[in-house]
């Protein structure tokens, strides 16, 4: 592909303009914050530099990579020549919608219009487009330059070719796409959210410490980080929130958020991006720090 966009300059957004630019692509990077668009890129050139101490990158490949990028606040002008455009902005259903609603009118007709939503319906989505046949779900792993799996959801109308299409994009891209259905937290999440979650109720009805759990999982199932670490990487209010789209979408208790993950995230103790979750995060540092909460 030639063209581009990405809606979203977050940890996500930053991570697929990333790769799409390293892999050739000209890249308009949107979001409605010029300062999120200087974050944005600063950690791509940083990611970049990781990339070249390791001996996968050459000096001039990340030369290369950041001249195609192309940081806009415009919405409108940003998707206006794209084949692909790629929402990546927070996960609420309103704003996505809304997102979705200016994607339509201001991309080209030809344009494939996908979202890196982790839990939300893609039928729902495309219903507010001209072109349901052409929106797709596009959901990257974070951190998006290292991990290899793109879920490719196709949503009721999302036609065969568009799927293919999508699909050798992401080969394209080095990643290994897997296609799936558009039900509530499509695979990864629909298993993921409950094993965090029932971690998180193991820790809040006293069976173990944060640490505890956490070694239990990682020693006894070989993960490689442990379910509360890991949903402090995620960000507790994304995990509150997938867990709220699983328990509104299938209607079954046994996804319900547990109350200790609703008042944390009540109380703005949102993981690694606010400094503390169940774990204490200081800059620069990498070691893990149980909550002064659970200590």
């Amino acid at each position: 592909m030639k063209q581009v966009a990405v809606i979203g300059a977050g940890t996500m957004g930053n991570g697929i303009a990333h790769v799409f630019a390293q892999n050739g692509s000209n890249v308009r990077l949107i979001d409605v914050s010029a300062e999120a668009l200087d974050r944005a890129l600063a950690t791509i050139g940083a990611n970049l530099d990781r990339q070249i101490k390791k001996g996968a990158l050459t000096d001039a490949d990340k030369a290369a990579t950041l001249s195609r990028l192309h940081p806009t606040t415009d919405l409108a002008t940003g998707v206006a020549d794209a084949e692909l455009v790629v929402e990546a902005a927070t996960e609420r259903v309103d704003l996505k919608l809304e997102i979705f609603r200016q994607m339509d009118a201001a991309a080209p007709a030809e344009a494939v219009l996908a979202t890196n939503t982790s839990s939300i319906s893609i039928t729902a989505i495309a219903a507010v487009t001209n072109r349901p046949e052409q929106v797709i779900g596009m959901h990257f792993m974070n951190p998006v330059p290292v991990m290899k799996l793109v879920e490719v959801i196709r949503g009721y109308a999302t036609s065969d070719e568009v799927t293919e299409r999508v699909m050798g994009w992401s080969r394209d891209l080095g990643k290994i796409p897997v296609e799936v259905n558009d039900y509530p937290g499509f695979v990864a999440n629909r298993i993921l959210m409950p094993m965090i979650n029932e971690a998180i109720i193991s820790l809040h009805e006293g069976v173990a410490r944060v640490d505890a759990i956490d070694e239990v999982m990682k020693l006894g199932m070989a993960h490689p980080m442990g379910p509360l670490q890991l949903a402090d990487f995620i960000g507790l209010d994304v995990c509150l929130s997938i867990l709220r789209v699983l328990h509104d979408g299938f209607g079954n208790p046994k996804y319900a958020p547990c109350p200790l993950l609703v008042n944390m995230v009540t109380a703005g103790k949102l993981g690694r991006k606010s400094g503390e979750g169940f774990y204490v995060y200081t800059p620069g540092s990498k070691e893990l720090v149980v909550s002064p909460s659970f200590a």
